[in-house]
């Protein structure tokens, strides 16, 4: 019997380490940006290498389809634990509540790590001919790295508006049995190129896709790009279906092998496709090009996904407590990263060290200091409550054993 099957009642691990995984690699991605070959950053450095693009690419080919994927079936897990209003509250407390109150200061602190960066471009002041900030609209609105929370409230919403008339009309279970079959044909060593479909044809339909940059952030609008849409509301839907077939963890868990080639051909090939480790950044406009590029990065994206899943559920199902205390922090740690990121690229800018030792100097030092203001002023606040749903409290005496009656 496989550790999944083990496992079918207690606690993810597997699941939640990589859901941690795809939080806390959001530290690395960044942190490179700093070092690509063509400027794309707020704080280009002139140490810089190929192998910092290929670092970013290969991150976020799974990174984000990868949490929506969990995302959806922890959902669903805590749909069927609590009921539709629990649910609600739940979400809008933990997901909504953190995005209107970090929102602010991070953008705040975004903003002022741009003017430092600006000052030192323009030999220690501050720049004052500078274009005006752009108007802010529904098209301009600034979600910054926070925007994952805004995309997971949208899917929640959607999620509950379908599954609405099916909760109503499916008293006897019919229907629920019809959508667990289809599920369980679809999961299997075809699952990446199925799911790879849709996502192929929004890339194709969308105007100045850049294909290197793979599914297009929303962190800028109210609305979505009809691409990052597609693409997480898939892994979304399709992780909440899971949640409803415990049994086929185990089926993708056994084809970890195969996801596994799969995903470093195709990811290797649509690396080459979209311009090798010195992209070019132009976006593609050539039907004949952008139907292939289209093709291949979708499924890159899908088989990458399988790949570090189904890696996860064999390899990380027992549980750990670094793996647990890097899986209830990693929340805190995204939010406020990105600052920190910036802040460490700019005290690094002008050392004269190697690409890789101040890209690992960011990343070790947005590290500890996100664990160390984790560790005294969330983990066993009120703030890890309202973060993680439970408040950790600091480790207490013994008591002293009482004394035997003479």
């Amino acid at each position: 019997m496989s550790s999944s099957e083990v496992r079918q009642t207690d606690r993810l691990h597997g699941l939640d380490a990589l859901r941690a995984a795809a939080l806390l690699l959001g530290v690395v991605l960044h942190a490179s940006m700093s070092y690509f070959p063509v400027t794309i950053w707020i704080v280009p450095d002139t140490d810089n290498s190929p192998a910092a693009a290929v670092l970013f690419f290969a991150i976020h080919l799974f990174r984000m389809t990868s949490f929506f994927l969990i995302a959806g079936l922890f959902a669903h897990m805590m749909l069927g634990r609590r009921g539709t209003f629990g649910f609600i509250k739940d979400r809008m407390i933990r997901i909504a509540g953190p995005l209107a109150a970090f929102w602010t200061p991070v953008l705040a602190a975004i903003i002022a790590g741009l003017i430092w960066m600006a000052a030192i471009r323009n030999g220690g002041t501050i720049p004052t001919d500078g274009p005006p900030p752009p108007p802010l609209t529904v098209a301009t609105f600034p979600l910054t790295h926070l925007w994952f929370l805004y995309v997971l409230l949208i899917l929640y919403a959607g999620m509950l508006i379908l599954r609405a008339p099916f909760a109503m009309l499916d008293r006897n279970g019919a229907w629920g049995r019809f959508v667990d079959r289809v599920t369980g044909v679809l999961i299997g060593p075809w699952t990446p190129v199925v799911l790879a479909a849709p996502l192929a044809l929004a890339f194709w339909l969308a105007p100045n896709w850049t294909p290197f940059f793979g599914i297009p952030t929303p962190d800028t609008g109210l609305v979505p790009n009809p691409v990052a849409l597609t693409a997480f509301g898939t892994a979304f839907g399709l992780g909440f279906l899971l949640d409803r077939r415990r049994d086929l963890l185990n089926r993708i868990e056994r084809l970890w092998p195969l996801f596994t080639v799969v995903a470093l051909g195709v990811g290797a090939a649509a690396l080459v496709m979209a311009g090798g480790p010195v992209p070019d950044l132009a976006p593609v406009t050539a039907p004949n090009l952008k139907a292939p590029l289209a093709a291949v990065m979708a499924l890159a994206i899908f088989a990458s996904t399988f790949a570090v899943l189904s890696l996860a559920l064999r390899f990380a199902s027992g549980y750990s407590a670094a793996r647990r205390y890097l899986a209830d922090a990693s929340y805190w740690i995204y939010i406020v990263h990105l600052p920190l990121v910036i802040v460490g690229q700019i005290l690094v800018v002008n050392q004269t060290w190697p690409w890789f030792v101040k890209l690992g100097v960011v990343i070790g030092g947005t590290t500890a200091v996100s664990l160390l203001t984790y560790e005294l002023l969330v983990r066993h606040t009120f703030v890890g409550r309202w973060l993680n749903g439970r408040r950790v409290p600091w480790r207490r005496q013994p008591r002293p054993a009482l004394a035997p009656a003479e």
